[in-house]
C-alpha cells in the first residue's frame, strides 16, 4: 500500500481507520452503506506528484500519478499501455456559445472506461498476495480485469449476468477468465460475488465494495487537468450505472483542489438511464439512501436497480455544484448515431448516455451557455453490437455482384 496513505474513512458514519485497517468496507455499516474513502498526506502527495510529473515519461500512462494511487509501484507484468485517451474538441456539438470536449475511454485497451480500475486492482492483488481475484460485472469490468488477470497470470473468476452483451462475454472467456453466467439480476450477481469473496477468500475488484478500485477510476479527472493545461473545465458530464465512475471523477478533482492544483471544482453532473434511474430520484428528493428499483434499459453497462456507491456519486453531484438527470433509451441511440456521424467516436449505449445527458442539462440550467464541457465516452461501440445496430437505424440492401444493380439503386 502506498505510503503515503494517511487513513481511510467511512461514507456513512465517517469513523476514521488506518491505512492497513480496514480492506473493503466499513464493519459497523455494512456492504451497501459503509464504502470507504482513501485519503492522503496531502502536503507530501503534492510534492511527489509533482516531482515524477517532470521526471516520468510521457507514455507511462496512469503510472504518471503513482502517488496519488494506493499501490507501491506500477505494475511488473508486461500489459497493454493506455491512457492518456484522446480529450477530443466538438465544439460544433456544444451548447451555444460553449466549448466541448469529449474524453474517449473507448480507447483503452478493452474497450472501455473500466481498464483504469482494474489494472490498479490487479497490481494492489499482486502486492496483497492474493491467488484468485473475483467481480461482479455487467460485462465491461469483468473484460477489463480478465485482460490485466491475464497478462499477471492471477486467476480470475467473474461473476455476470446471463444477458450480459455477448462480445463482452467472448473477451472474458478469450482472457481466460472462469465466468459464471448468473441466471438473474447484475444485483444479484454482485451480492453473489461478495458472498463467494468471502467464502473462499478471494480478491474483490467490486468497486462499490474495494476503495482501491475508484482511485483507479479518478484518474480520467488527472489525466483531464493535464491535456487541459493543468486546470479545471467548468463542468464534467458523466453517464451513471453503480456511481463508481462519477464518485472516482470527484475524487480526482477533490484531490486536485485539496493540493491547490486547481482553484475551483468543476460541476460534476450524472447521467441515468430513464429505466434505471435511481439515484436521480435519490438526487431530487434530497436522499441520501437510495430505493432500489427494478431496472431496465439498453444500456446495460448503467442497468443497475440498486446503485452500490450511491453516497460518493450523490456526494459528486452535490458538493461540485452539479446534478442527476435521466434520458430515454432512444436519445441514447440518438446520441450513439451523432457521436459516431460528427465526432467519429463509436459508443455503446452506456458509453453515449452522458452526451444522450448534454441537452437535458442545457435545458436544465445545469449547464450555461459558454461554459467549457467534457462529457465522458465510457465505452466502445463493438462492447454491444446489437445495441450499436440498433442505434444505426438502417439495413445494408442486398443487390447481385453487378453494375446495373448498384445503378439501380443509388442511380446512374
Amino acid at each position: 500500500m502506498n505510503p503515503l496513505i494517511d487513513h481511510l474513512s467511512c461514507d456513512a458514519c465517517g469513523r476514521r481507520f488506518g491505512p492497513d485497517e480496514v480492506q473493503y468496507t466499513c464493519p459497523d455499516c455494512g456492504d451497501l452503506h459503509g464504502t470507504v474513502a482513501i485519503h492522503y498526506r496531502i502536503d507530501e502527495a503534492r510534492e511527489a506528484l509533482l516531482a515524477r510529473l517532470t521526471a516520468a515519461p510521457a507514455g507511462e500512462g496512469i503510472w504518471r500519478y503513482l502517488p496519488l494511487l494506493p499501490v507501491t509501484a506500477a505494475p511488473s507484468f508486461a500489459h497493454p499501455p493506455f491512457g492518456p485517451t484522446p480529450l477530443l474538441a466538438a465544439d460544433e456539438l456544444a451548447p451555444p456559445g460553449g466549448k466541448l470536449w469529449l474524453k474517449d475511454d473507448g480507447r483503452n485497451p478493452s474497450g472501455s472506461f473500466k481498464d483504469r480500475a482494474s489494472v490498479v486492482g490487479v497490481v494492489d492483488a499482486l502486492e496483497r498476495g492474493a491467488q484468485v481475484l473475483t467481480a461482479a460485472s455487467t460485462g465491461n469490468a469483468a473484460s477489463s480485469v480478465s485482460l490485466f488477470c491475464a497478462c499477471a497470470g492471477l486467476p480470475a473468476v467473474l461473476f455476470v449476468p446471463k444477458a450480459a452483451p455477448a462480445p463482452k462475454v467472448a473477451q472474458l472467456l478469450l482472457f481466460g477468465a472462469r465466468v459464471l453466467a448468473v441466471d438473474g439480476t447484475y444485483d444479484q450477481a454482485f451480492d453473489l460475488s461478495l458472498e463467494a469473496t468471502r467464502r473462499f477468500g478471494w480478491y474483490s475488484r467490486s468497486t462499490a465494495f474495494n476503495p482501491v478500485l475508484g482511485e483507479g477510476k479518478k484518474t480520467v479527472a488527472l489525466e483531464l487537468w493535464e491535456q487541459l493545461g493543468r486546470r479545471a473545465p467548468d463542468a464534467v458530464v458523466v453517464p451513471v450505472g453503480d456511481g463508481c465512475i462519477i464518485g472516482g471523477v470527484h475524487k480526482g478533482f477533490s484531490d486536485l483542489y485539496a493540493m491547490g492544483l486547481i482553484d475551483r471544482m468543476p460541476a460534476i453532473h450524472g447521467v441515468q438511464a430513464r429505466g434505471s434511474n435511481a439515484l436521480v430520484t435519490a438526487f431530487d428528493a434530497g436522499a441520501e439512501v437510495v430505493e432500489p428499483i427494478e431496472a431496465d434499459t439498453l444500456a446495460d453497462s448503467i442497468s443497475v436497480g440498486q446503485p452500490r456507491d450511491a453516497r460518493k456519486a450523490l456526494r459528486a453531484a452535490r458538493e461540485s455544484g452539479g446534478c442527476f438527470v435521466a434520458v430515454e433509451d432512444d436519445q441514447i441511440l440518438a446520441a450513439m448515431r451523432t457521436l459516431s456521424r460528427r465526432a467519429g467516436v463509436f459508443a455503446e449505449p452506456a458509453g453515449a448516455a452522458g452526451f444522450a445527458g448534454l441537452q437535458a442539462l442545457t435545458e436544465r440550467g445545469a449547464i450555461d451557455p459558454g461554459q467549457e464541457t467534457v462529457v465522458l465516452v465510457t465505452g466502445n461501440g463493438l462492447k454491444d453490437v446489437a445495441g450499436a445496430r440498433r442505434a444505426a437505424d438502417g439495413e445494408p440492401t442486398v443487390i447481385a455482384p453487378t453494375l446495373a444493380a448498384v445503378e439501380e439503386v443509388i442511380g446512374g
